[in-house]
């Protein structure tokens, strides 16, 4: 294609009729000399072989200008890079490379039905979530979603509340209002409001790691600055009302008395994965075959009555 767009030479060179131009040829001193191939999705090249064939004096008499690069001026709006999965198409880049750039993790996952909570109830979390599984319910309908749960619920690790309780409950009625299977998995914490998404998920698909841990507290007070003694009690109150709705919740998930969720919710009540398969908040350990394994074992009382080990009665 060079060959055609030089200046004419003394000697005779010129290019075959426009019929013939279509074979990509041109024709000096009466030899034929093949252009090379071009990469026809390439915008430049393709505009610039069109110009060279139909109007090669465009391309013959253009005036230098050192500001401006060669043959830009046949371009309305210039683009001289084609796009990424055109140029991985090009015989000069390894074939093997990934044709358009990789996912954002969240998106990767999102694409496996799979939502991941990873940090603690606040608004952009709980927004993130709830539209996360409305969209994968208007996607499918009918295929399950995946709940990956590591969250210490409305509160810091250190006890610090970081979110009102309604986060915990927007979640929980965005689940209950889907027509999907939740499948819910606890892959590090699950404590307070994180702990009843957990219990929250599809009867018989509510899973657990082997080492995560669960955990259930009453609702803490937000904190109450210079509010007036008014206002703090106001908030108290509806602390109150949220705990209780939390235990009804978690009663109803687990198969236990709001009695007995409500004694144990005076406190810290941790679970590791069997301990939280007892109490009905998940029904299955991930053990990857290792389930069978730990429920043949002896427990450690016929360990010790094994061993000729006597449990002494607490004094």
């Amino acid at each position: 294609m060079a060959n055609c767009m030089r200046m004419p030479m003394a000697s005779t060179t010129s290019c075959i009729p426009s019929e013939k131009r279509r074979r990509s040829l041109c024709v000096i001193n009466g030899t034929k000399i093949p252009m090379p191939p071009l990469n026809p999705k390439d915008p430049f090249l393709s505009r610039l072989a069109s110009v060279a064939a139909t109007s090669p004096d465009t391309l013959l008499n253009t005036p230098r200008n050192s500001d401006t690069p060669p043959f830009l001026d046949i371009f309305h709006s210039p683009n001289l890079m084609a796009t990424p999965a055109q140029v991985e198409r090009s015989v000069s880049y390894n074939e093997h490379r990934p044709r358009r750039p990789p996912p954002d993790l969240p998106s990767l996952l999102l694409h496996g039905r799979i939502v991941y909570i990873g940090m603690p109830l606040v608004p952009a979390v709980t927004e993130l979530v709830v539209a996360e599984l409305m969209y994968l319910q208007w996607m499918d309908p009918k295929e399950p979603i995946y709940l990956y749960i590591n969250s210490t619920g409305t509160t810091r690790d250190d006890g610090e509340t970081v979110g009102m309780e309604t986060e915990g409950f927007a979640i929980y009625d965005a689940m209950m209002q889907l027509k999907n299977e939740i499948h819910t998995v606890a892959v590090g914490a699950a404590i307070g409001q994180a702990c009843l998404l957990l219990s929250a998920g599809t009867k018989g698909q509510r899973f657990m790691m082997p080492h995560a841990k669960a955990m259930i507290q009453q609702p803490r007070v937000p904190s109450s600055g210079l509010m007036p003694a008014s206002d703090v009690l106001i908030r108290a109150k509806e602390v109150i009302i949220n705990r209780d709705i939390l235990v009804k919740l978690l009663a109803k998930h687990t198969g236990n008395s709001e009695e007995s969720v409500a004694s144990l919710m005076k406190r810290p009540f941790y679970m590791d994965s069997t301990r939280a398969k007892e109490f009905g908040v998940i029904d299955k350990i991930l053990w990857r075959g290792q389930e069978k394994i730990m429920a043949d074992a002896a427990p450690p009382e016929e360990w010790d009555k094994n061993a000729g080990i006597r449990v002494l009665d607490a004094v």
